[in-house]
């Protein structure tokens, strides 16, 4: 159990609970002789439904012996089991030694399928139904929250299914993804660019690169303004760089939406984008096999028939 950060808050748990117990047993105890033999029987006055009458009697023996065995059982769960401030318990038992002590098991049970599929080559763990099925279970597990169940991705997330990577489709690099996690960062540029002005005409231009109607004047203008800021990432005909995760903009793929209100808020205020690591939460021999399944998204070969 970790330590407080001050002792107060140890002795903050540990005195009311035992004070507690303490007090539970003088309460029975006192409930339990408190009444004198004399009185015993004798009306108390608290009558309901007309002659249901309260009578001074002490709390049944079995019913007492109740809560004396409950209290026991407290003390001996304290003595045994955390739960006394920072004491650990004589046992030791500890959440997070409960949850290694199972996946200890799973390990020794799953470990070695795992690493049968971990030595092959990912295109041939594409290959192999069993396999697809096993990476399908790990993608709901620990990807669906931000992917969807169905691959297909949210704003802010990409779709999994198409053919377009900010940092590249080859399974090697799908692999590295999960594993290392990506950061991509894409800087605000309203103030750069003059303000809202300045920014619908970089839009406009962006526009322009992917074919649609714009206003040429504008877009005219949005270019010198792009070969200035946003050639270094977009490149020159913006179609992007894989190396640095930047998005190429001439095709019809918008991670954050593609109507112009998106594209000028993407503009102005940047976008920050994480992908987080599962290199340690997975480790390597499951991360190849959710890498597989995901490439084979892509590829077609998960909508195969198995």
């Amino acid at each position: 159990m970790a330590d407080f950060t001050s002792g107060f808050w140890n002795w903050y748990i540990i005195v009311p609970t035992v004070a507690g117990i303490i007090a539970c047993f003088l309460l029975l105890r006192w409930l339990s002789t408190a009444i004198k033999p004399e009185e015993q029987g004798k009306e108390l006055g608290h009558v309901w439904d007309e002659d249901l009458v309260e009578l001074n009697n002490p709390l049944p023996r079995w019913w007492l012996n109740l809560f004396y065995l409950t209290l026991f059982f407290g003390i001996g769960y304290l003595v045994l089991y955390p739960g006394l401030g920072t004491f650990p318990g004589m046992l030791g038992w500890t959440s997070v030694g409960r949850y290694q002590q199972e996946v200890d098991i799973a390990d020794a049970k799953y470990g070695p399928l795992f690493s049968k599929y971990a030595a092959m080559d990912i295109v041939a763990v594409a290959d192999d139904a069993v396999a697809r099925h096993m990476g399908e279970r790990l993608f709901v597990n620990y990807c669906a929250t931000c992917h969807g169940s169905d691959a297909r991705g949210a704003r802010g997330f990409p779709n999994l299914r198409d053919n377009d990577w900010l940092y590249g489709g080859d399974p090697t690099v799908i692999e590295q993804t999960i594993l290392d996690g990506r950061s991509g960062v894409m800087p605000a540029w309203e103030q750069a660019l003059g303000g809202e002005a300045g920014v619908a005409d970089v839009t406009e231009y962006v526009y322009s690169l992917g074919g649609r109607k714009v206003d040429q004047a504008a877009a005219d203008r949005g270019q010198e303004q792009y070969q200035t800021l946003c050639v270094a990432c977009h490149g020159a005909e913006g179609t992007g760089n894989q190396a640095l995760g930047a998005p190429n903009l001439t095709d019809n793929v918008w991670l954050y939406g593609g109507s112009r209100k998106r594209v000028m808020e993407s503009i102005a205020a940047g976008r920050n984008g994480v992908m987080p690591p599962h290199r340690e939460f997975l480790g390597e021999d499951k991360v190849h096999l959710l890498a597989a399944y995901v490439y084979s998204l892509s590829t077609g070969q998960e909508s195969e028939t198995e």
